[in-house]
């Protein structure tokens, strides 16, 4: 009794791809280089220096440095 068509069409394709072990490129999406985008940059960039800032006019504030 003969394969079903679904069964040979997927070893037709299985037997397509063992030609081509070994020969795919090492990285096939190079456009997307960074884990985070960069509106959650900008607001991981403004809560840490707005932090910073307030962190400094308050221990200036606190000690009167100047």
């Amino acid at each position: 009794m003969p394969a079903p068509r679904k069964q040979q069409l997927k070893s037709s394709q299985f037997e397509k791809n063992i030609s081509k072990r070994g020969m795919v490129p090492t990285s096939k999406d190079k456009k997307n280089r960074f884990a985070v985008g960069p509106a959650v940059l900008a607001v991981f960039l403004f809560v840490v220096v707005g932090s910073a800032v307030l962190q400094i006019i308050a221990s200036a504030t606190r000690n009167q440095v100047f």
